[in-house]
């Protein structure tokens, strides 16, 4: 009704006088109506201002206020509107123009003419006369979710009625979208071109639900009228457009938007897929550069949309869910912005590309120690080469994963996320014998037993391949994230820099790996296998916590938050599905360390 007020109240007014008292009468009995129907809404914070906004808009009319004016307001008081009580503003996916075309011929050229002049053989007799979407003045002022309300919902008072039950929303969209474009002809051949080069305009329109609530007028002052109507009706006419000219943070907005749409749709299956998209394809592929400038940002984004996505399957109310998406798209658009800030400083660089390969390298180091150190303790010099054959193929291996993620094909966030979440449950899984093995080895004197069984046999082919596995395992599921933060960083177009700041993390893990050598060197045999066992078991409870949390956004498990701090480090993250797996792999390790000492004991 307020979108109808906006583009008709110019043929009632102008310069202050009145051309047409029957539409001028209209105009302020749709202002009065628009203000009761506001007045009757449910209350919201937002209601007195509403309240103010109708108030303004009917005393702007009573004052034949200029057409301009009446529209600016109403149009904003429609906008606020939709903000304070959400509704579907956009098709779940991008409207189907050929079938619109076929609709309107069928439907509504019998009325508003084929090409859309409002001169049909039928229309010509009615009173008042059907709309002429040829015109551009009156085109510019509509949006294309306006046509689809009209559309769906009739003009009381003329003989459009409602097509509500006669078509289907997809349709209803696909014939809002084809009337659109009927007054800019002009949009086929040059549309594109002006859509492609006006970064302006993709930033405006990042996703169907605003280009369906997108208006000519709206855009005109930053991109000029000409300039808006070439592409405006250049996306009403390839909507698909929009889809595919997003990246980053803006294709997650659309597909959280489009998420949004379906459920309240009851598309609850297409809701899910698009908001695992939204994550796994727009968040996932820049979460990296992400992380080096918010990462506490970064963090509170993926707890919210597993969160989001875990509501999708618990029949959550769609104004709840509305909710829930509100807030992570105001998230998202503060990433957006972080993400599309000038490049790092040199120095950040530095210490970034240096924290990064320190924190991943550390879980790896700490097990090729403790291997390196348990052989050497055993007597088994010969093999070490196992250990040393694990990681430098793994690191090779990252190199190649790089290579081919880079030139050869590109690795979907799904995939990311799957390799990163099985392999640490696999690391973890293998972590946790070995830290039970240990700590058996470590009590009552049997590690002498066991180290004299090794010193006198050669290491078999089984555990051979067990030390290598678990080397490469451990080490390529850090060098597979590593590898994503660094992509992100040589973005940033400080190559030299982000090679000192891996220079100097380097250096670090070598001097740590040095000092853990030398020291598990002088310790007591017993003392030694106590000690690796312990850190071995608070390896695996922190590999758990990772591996849940990637399987997590790739969409496995679902996400429940839980009131807890985020501590990446220590693989802790506020959910309770990693939290308690976590707890279950403790409880393991404690009643495992538990039945070693009652087994020594009895022994």
């Amino acid at each position: 009704m307020l979108d109808y007020l906006a583009t008709d109240y110019a043929g009632a007014v102008n310069n202050g006088a009145v051309v047409s008292a029957s539409e001028y009468d209209e105009m302020r009995e749709f202002a009065r109506h628009a203000r009761e129907r506001i007045r009757a809404l449910p209350p919201s914070p937002a209601s007195a201002t509403l309240q103010q906004q109708a108030d303004q808009l009917v005393v702007s009319i009573d004052a034949k206020a200029s057409p301009a004016q009446v529209a600016r307001e109403a149009h904003a008081l429609a906008d606020a509107l939709l903000q304070s009580y959400p509704v579907p503003t956009a098709p779940s996916h991008a409207p189907d123009l050929a079938r619109g075309a076929v609709l309107y011929q069928t439907q509504c050229a019998a009325c508003h003419g084929t090409g859309g002049r409002g001169d049909g053989p039928v229309g010509l007799s009615l009173s008042p006369r059907p709309i002429d979407f040829t015109s551009q003045q009156r085109a510019d002022q509509r949006s294309a979710l306006s046509l689809y309300e009209v559309i769906t919902q009739g003009v009381e008072g003329t003989p459009m009625a409602s097509f509500a039950t006669a078509l289907s929303s997809d349709d209803r969209w696909a014939l809002a979208y084809y009337v659109g474009t009927l007054a800019y002809p002009e949009a086929a051949s040059k549309g594109e071109r002006a859509w492609h080069d006006s970064d302006a305009a993709r930033s405006d329109i990042a996703s169907l639900s605003e280009l369906s609530r997108a208006r000519v007028t709206q855009l005109s002052d930053t991109l000029g009228a000409e300039q808006a109507r070439l592409i405006v009706g250049y996306l009403r006419a390839h909507p698909q457009a929009v889809q595919q000219a997003l990246t980053g943070m803006a294709l997650a907005r659309a597909r959280l938007a489009a998420s949004t749409a379906a459920y309240r749709a009851g598309n609850v299956d297409e809701a899910r897929q698009l908001a695992l998209s939204a994550y796994l394809d727009g968040v996932e592929p820049v979460e990296a550069q992400l992380n080096t400038r918010d990462s506490e940002l970064r963090a509170r984004i993926e707890t919210a949309m597993g969160a989001y996505r875990s509501a999708l399957s618990n029949d959550t109310s769609g104004d709840e869910l509305a909710a829930q998406a509100a807030a992570i798209d105001t998230m998202l658009a503060r990433a957006a912005e972080v993400t599309s800030e000038a490049a790092s400083s040199p120095l950040t660089i530095f210490l970034g590309a240096m924290t990064i390969l320190v924190r991943e390298g550390l879980e790896a180091l700490l097990v090729v120690v403790a291997l390196l150190a348990f052989l050497r303790k055993a007597a088994r010099h010969d093999a070490t080469r196992y250990v040393h054959a694990g990681w430098l193929l793994a690191l090779l291996a990252g190199a190649v994963t790089w290579a081919v993620a880079s030139y050869a094909i590109s690795i979907s966030g799904a995939s990311r996320e799957l390799t990163e979440g099985l392999s640490s449950l696999f690391a973890a899984a293998v972590l946790l014998g070995v830290g039970l093995w240990m700590h058996q080895k470590s009590i009552g004197g049997r590690w002498q037993t066991y180290l004299k069984a090794k010193m006198a046999t050669a290491l078999d082919r089984k555990s051979a391949w067990f030390v290598f596995g678990l080397t490469f395992i451990s080490v390529y599921r850090e060098v597979f994230e590593t590898i994503l933060f660094y992509t992100a960083l040589w973005n940033e177009g400080q190559g030299h820099w982000l090679l000192a700041g891996i220079a100097a993390g380097a250096l670090i893990l070598g001097l740590i790996a040095y000092v853990l050598l030398r020291t598990s060197r002088r310790l007591p045999l017993g003392v030694f296998f106590s000690v690796s066992s312990m850190i071995i078991a608070v390896l695996a409870i922190v590999l758990t916590g990772k591996g849940v949390a990637a399987l997590q956004e790739a969409g496995w498990t679902a996400v429940s938050v839980a009131p807890v701090p985020s501590i990446e480090l220590l693989g802790i993250y506020p959910t309770w599905q990693s939290l308690l797996a976590q707890l279950a792999v403790a409880l393991m390790l404690a009643l495992g360390f538990a039945i070693n000492r009652w087994r020594a004991r009895a022994a």
